[in-house]
């Protein structure tokens, strides 16, 4: 953003997503401040652990073993801090919603079992799911508790206002499945499920994010409630706009795809602009697509091919 501000000239956020023309605001509920532990070493109040790393244009999150990287016992899980939904504050929740009345809104960061895998450690979190399954229900169950009351609150707070309520489990690598099948479906889908069931109860649509190839997976993400799909990595060929649109399309909407480690870092402008293209004719063919890179940009990505994204959409 400091990038991207410095080039336009601004660093009134608002007046930049306007100029774009981006349709999505996303609200926020400020969480507790992260504190130091040493070494450079930062943890949040959920018990992730992280570094910063010195770029040009600031500092970029580095994550590391969580705070429950080594517990030797289920007790020393229970016996953790864990955080309650108190602790966000929503209190200008209403008040941006007023703001943004004619634009779609987007709350929260659920994550079901990845960031609990960041708390854990992620080489004891994939030991768990073999050696001490229930120690990984534990930890994606108080995860879940705490964004379902979440995602209540924010929804009673802004009268069902919000349209999109964000889920988050990264489940794929560059070539493949993160986790089997069976995992996936052991010990992420019944969080899944709950979630969508409430999201839609509460009069939202679940945007689900994953990046990596998880094509195995999203005929189960659809299955179990999920409505948008997000970021649409383009790694290998079964994820590419023509297969998701042809075998998906008709029952799920797609978020962002335009190519972040290759394209936006390294291409040309015209380059960029021809593929926005590509992904607006294949995916929003009769609606379904949400224009957006394959991750959040990243300060390695010229300013000019940012504009160039939006520009394409004209």
């Amino acid at each position: 953003m400091k990038r991207l501000f410095d080039h336009v000239g601004h660093s009134d956020k608002d007046k930049l997503l306007d100029a774009l023309g981006v349709d999505v605001r996303h609200l926020e509920a400020p969480a507790p401040p992260e504190r130091k532990v040493g070494d450079g070493l930062f943890q949040n109040f959920w018990g992730e652990r992280y570094v910063y790393s010195q770029t040009p244009w600031g500092p970029m999150r580095e994550d590391g073993k969580g705070a429950l990287a080594g517990a030797n016992s289920l007790a020393e899980l229970e016996a953790f801090p864990w955080p309650s939904p108190d602790c966000l504050d929503r209190s200008q929740l209403k008040a941006r919603c007023a703001r943004y009345e004619n634009y779609a809104l987007l709350y929260g960061f659920a994550d079901i079992w990845q960031r609990p895998a960041l708390v854990r450690g992620w080489e004891d979190m994939l030991m768990d799911m073999t050696e001490r399954p229930e120690w990984v229900h534990f930890l994606s169950r108080k995860f879940t508790d705490f964004y379902l009351e979440d995602y209540t609150r924010a929804a009673e707070i802004t009268k069902g206002r919000i349209d999109l309520y964000l889920v988050i489990s990264d489940l794929g690598t560059q070539r493949g499945p993160l986790i089997s099948t069976a995992m996936f479906r052991e010990f992420v889908s019944p969080y899944l499920k709950e979630m969508t069931g409430l999201i839609h109860s509460l009069g939202g649509r679940a945007l689900y994010h994953s990046c990596g190839t998880i094509r195995s997976f999203i005929g189960d993400l659809i299955e179990y409630g999920v409505d948008v799909l997000d970021p649409i990595q383009p790694t290998c060929p079964e994820m590419q706009p023509e297969n998701l649109k042809r075998e998906f399309g008709n029952r799920l909407s797609f978020h962002g795809g335009i190519d972040m480690q290759n394209l936006l870092p390294k291409g040309a402008p015209a380059e960029v602009e021809a593929e926005v293209r590509r992904y607006c004719e294949v995916l929003g063919k009769g609606g379904g697509y949400i224009l957006g890179p394959a991750h959040l940009f990243q300060p390695d990505v010229p300013p000019e091919n940012i504009l160039a994204v939006y520009r394409g959409a004209v």
